[in-house]
């Protein structure tokens, strides 16, 4: 189930207070080696880290042509008005290169915690409609209003207006949030560590039909993978874990992301290292994916 979209490629940069040095040096290596995104975490009530869209803020005005975007960010403890506003002044402050990774909010208790609502699955999800509909308003820099069941926006005039037609990318699982995605939304984010890659195929399904039920070209819908996994050198048999898609030498990982685009329908990789993230960044983007690339172009 091969998609038409181009596959891309990004590495995933922490908000850690602790590593701001090393998040500046993995965003390089995307900027260096010509990868398309840096994707950063959001949760807001991890003590540890620092602000995500601060941050992807910071790292914006140190490149020029890597794309950024939440990964995904907290919806609950971010009113969409006021998204949709710190969106477009990354965009403007970017010149065009943010997208908006959005979520409906996981871990309620934490967020509650915070001051935010404690949602159910389904007022979470609703919620999450609503707010794709205040953000696209706010993004159109007219005066609009809207009487939601969760967000109330009475007389906003919102505004800058984005440099660029900005992605709302959504980072959902449950079937009717996928229907909701292919409804809507721009993009789909998910984690490898959350849906194994036999379950792609379903859920990309839903998405699709979703979309031309709604109008919609389903190929214009990003499908973004974050993969979680080591890069190992191909003499390292003690490294290598059998039948792990995520865990091996280089042509392993050139097979696994073939594999997951041709047969899973996936068009954009964010890898995430689970140790040695610096080397592990810089393994992936100088030998990883150009062979992905030149294989994907045969």
């Amino acid at each position: 189930m091969t998609t038409s979209s181009p596959v891309s490629f990004g590495l995933n940069v922490d908000p850690h207070a602790a590593g701001l040095p090393a998040a500046a040096r993995i965003t390089e290596i995307a900027q260096t080696t010509g990868l398309e995104y840096v994707g950063v975490q959001d949760h807001p009530y991890v003590s540890e880290f620092v602000d995500t869209l601060s941050l992807i803020t910071w790292l914006a005005a140190t490149t020029d042509t890597v794309r950024f975007f939440p990964n995904v960010a907290n919806l609950p403890l971010r009113p969409p008005a006021m998204l949709a506003q710190q969106a477009a002044t990354i965009d403007v402050l970017s010149g065009g290169r943010f997208e908006l990774g959005l979520g409906a909010g996981a871990f309620a208790d934490r967020i509650a915690a915070m001051g935010g609502p404690h949602r159910s699955h389904g007022a979470a999800r609703a919620a999450l409609s609503e707010a794709i509909d205040v953000i696209r308003a706010s993004w159109a820099g007219e005066p609009f209003r809207h009487d939601g069941t969760h967000y109330q926006v009475p007389g906003a005039h919102p505004g800058p207006r984005p440099a660029h037609d900005i992605g709302v990318w959504l980072g959902v699982g449950g079937p009717r949030a996928l229907r909701l995605l292919g409804e809507k939304a721009d993009g789909w984010s998910v984690s490898s560590a959350y849906v194994p890659p036999e379950a792609l195929p379903g859920m990309n399904g839903v998405i699709s039909d979703a979309a031309r039920e709604a109008g919609r070209d389903p190929d214009a819908i990003l499908r973004l993978y974050n993969v979680a996994g080591l890069v190992t050198a191909e003499e390292d048999e003690a490294g290598e874990k059998a039948g792990d898609p995520f865990h091996g030498f280089v042509d392993h990982w050139v097979d696994t992301l073939v594999r997951l685009h041709t047969e899973c329908g996936m068009n954009a990789f964010v890898f995430w290292p689970t140790r040695d993230r610096e080397r592990q960044s810089l393994l992936f983007a100088r030998e990883v994916v150009p062979a992905a690339r030149d294989r994907l172009r045969r």
